[in-house]
């Protein structure tokens, strides 16, 4: 073992996973990038990179911490999690009102920053989407809030943090803000664009699929760990139960895109009217691209992107279908023909680098009018079409979850000894990710900790179930 990997088996001395020069590289990233607030580590910082040309990639991100959180997780290092979720808490009381709306929705920050006041001591400066490029809201940070508090749930057994009164409280609110009723009559989450980990515009408002599976995620949560003999959660549990089961039958059905479902929607008839009509949002043939016809695999198929009244976005987007997959918004059978998918177009999805954001990319004409010609999202680059090291641990999940155990391992390889050498860039660009992003962080902390997670998952495969990301109730 090399001192690097020595000292990295030095800080960890629990963990069950072999080290390796990529995890020791990866683990010494993590451990640099942590965010302390009153001497007590909190989250991580997005990147140490000195030359990140966006101020606040020095934030600790919601999203972003939660690969992070996992691994401290599973090497018994729950307080940093637990400190995290009270903070985040905290810091949702911050949020400024908007004039005139005094009943504004307390959403979960974006991200914060730990910052030295003018006395020395430590101020929390938070990220609601206001200071964002783009103002987006970040609508998934209270999904993954809420499936961490499960996951440090269901690793450390702190049942009397998860039952107090401060975090019941907060289960209930965001169910509160998902649940209430809106001018729609379909069961999934209508957002914005920029809503979740596409954060820049791509034509991906409505109902996308990365959403509905967090959303999906964060109900059957929200039903272990409410109280049920608390009179104050009585309402929100029956709406959450009834919500998740059409949630689900919807997802699964309309979603749904295999070669009979793209047969059938290239012969529909459309302005039907009635219950029974098989076109039942009116989704015209003219709209199928030419690309997918051929893409498609043979006894195949996934969730697709988004979906809406006259509207079916084909695309591919990978965490969305790997999250329906691990946490059982896609049924048995789906999933198997999802990792197919992956098994089948592997150049296309993985290439030299796990995982393409989303295929294929926008070009032209097309590109200019959906991003808006967004410079950073070039065809094939950044989120649109770029490959992302920090999906790895979801493949990996979700690969293991279907029993294709080669498969994750194969991703596993691909990545490790890259990554380390390339300095764990943010992303990668090209038809294949052969290239580093051309505006990519290096030091990046989730490409790290993806890789660790995966590392993790395929040392001892029961570990995404002590983290709560099991398909249990997949059926259901």
């Amino acid at each position: 073992m090399s001192g690097v990997a020595a000292a990295a088996a030095d800080l960890y001395p629990d963990r069950r996973t072999h080290v390796t020069e990529p995890l020791s590289s990866a683990y010494r990233l993590l451990e640099a990038s942590l965010v302390y607030y009153r001497g007590r580590p909190v989250g991580t910082v997005a990147s140490l990179d000195a030359r990140a040309p966006a101020e606040n990639y020095a934030d600790c991100f919601v999203r972003d911490f939660v690969p992070s959180a996992f691994v401290f997780l599973l090497d018994g290092r729950g307080e940093i999690v637990r400190d995290f979720l009270s903070l985040v808490l905290r810091i949702r009381d911050m949020q400024e009102e908007m004039e005139g709306h005094h009943a504004l929705p307390r959403v979960m920050p974006a991200s914060f920053r730990v910052m030295n006041g003018p006395e020395g001591a430590d101020e929390l400066h938070p990220d609601f989407g206001d200071r964002a490029i783009g103002r987006v809201a970040p609508v998934d940070s209270m999904m993954w809030w809420v499936l961490l508090l499960r996951a440090y749930a269901q690793r450390t057994g702190d049942l009397g943090f998860v039952r107090s009164a401060e975090m019941q409280r907060a289960v209930r609110m965001i169910l509160n803000i998902c649940l209430r009723d809106r001018f729609e009559i379909f069961p999934t989450l209508l957002v914005p664009d920029g809503s979740f980990m596409i954060d820049r515009r791509m034509g991906v408002y409505g109902h996308p699929l990365e959403i509905q599976a967090l959303f999906h995620g964060t109900l059957r949560a929200a039903l272990e760990l409410l109280e049920p003999n608390d009179p104050d959660n009585a309402t929100v549990l029956d709406l959450s139960a009834k919500r998740l089961k059409q949630l689900t039958d919807y997802v699964r059905e309309y979603y749904w895109l295999d070669l009979a479902r793209l047969n059938a929607i290239h012969r529909y008839r459309t302005e039907l009217f009635g219950r029974e009509s098989e076109n039942a949002l009116n989704i015209y043939p003219e709209s199928i691209p030419d690309w997918v016809t051929d893409w498609l695999p043979e006894d195949s198929g996934y969730l697709v992107g988004n979906l809406g009244p006259g509207r079916m976005d084909f695309r591919f987007f990978s965490f969305g279908n790997l999250l329906a997959v691990i946490l059982g918004l896609a049924d048995d059978m789906q999933s198997q023909l999802i990792m197919d998918v992956f098994e089948k177009r592997w150049n296309d999805l993985v290439g030299m680098m796990p995982v393409k954001i989303c295929y294929p990319a926008m070009e032209g004409r097309e590109w200019r009018l959906m991003t808006g010609s967004d410079p950073k999202n070039i065809p094939w680059s950044y989120h649109n079409g770029g490959n992302w090291p920090c999906l790895l641990w979801a493949l990996v999940a979700a690969a293991l979850a279907t029993g294709r155990d080669a498969l994750a391992r194969r991703a596993a390889e691909v990545a490790g000894p890259r990554l380390m050498r390339d300095g764990w860039p943010e992303y990668y660009d090209g038809r294949n990710g052969r290239l580093i992003g051309r505006r990519a962080n290096f030091h990046q902390a989730w490409s790290a900790t993806g890789f660790i997670l995966a590392a993790k998952f395929l040392d001892d495969p029961s570990a995404p179930a002590l983290l709560g990301l099991t398909r249990n109730g997949a059926e259901a």
